[in-house]
């Protein structure tokens, strides 16, 4: 197999590990970034596998500018979309008031505690 069939490269801006909707960023950052080893990156995603994301890091060494540019215009634009959402947050934080104040009400009628469900990653 070669290193480029490992890839689905959908446009330039976006290539993802064949298969699967996880793109190369979401494995480099963890990896560059979070210091995260292959295996535990193979283990918190689970639609990829351990090969897949060796088959990533050589991917980013054989072609380390390119993919340089890569990250820094993924980052840009996650940076980008932050802001823009920053500036739409009122009604982002009155629509969570109404749930919080509906999830509040809930719990005193049933004598419950509802819980959001959310798993956590402790090495991410």
């Amino acid at each position: 197999m070669q290193l480029e069939d490992y890839f689905d490269i959908q446009r330039p801006d976006d290539i993802r590990l064949k298969g699967t909707r996880v793109g190369i960023e979401t494995v480099l950052y963890d990896f560059l970034q979070k210091s995260c080893s292959p295996e535990e990156i193979a283990q918190a995603y689970p639609r990829i596998t351990l090969e897949q994301v060796y088959a990533t890091i050589l991917y980013y060494l054989q072609s380390r500018e390119e993919i340089d540019k890569y990250m820094i215009n993924w980052l840009a634009h996650g940076y980008k979309m932050r802001a823009e959402q920053r500036l739409n947050q009122p009604s982002v934080k009155l629509e969570f008031s109404q749930s919080k104040t509906v999830k509040e009400a809930m719990q005193k009628k049933n004598g419950v505690e509802i819980s959001a469900g959310l798993k956590c990653c402790s090495h991410l």
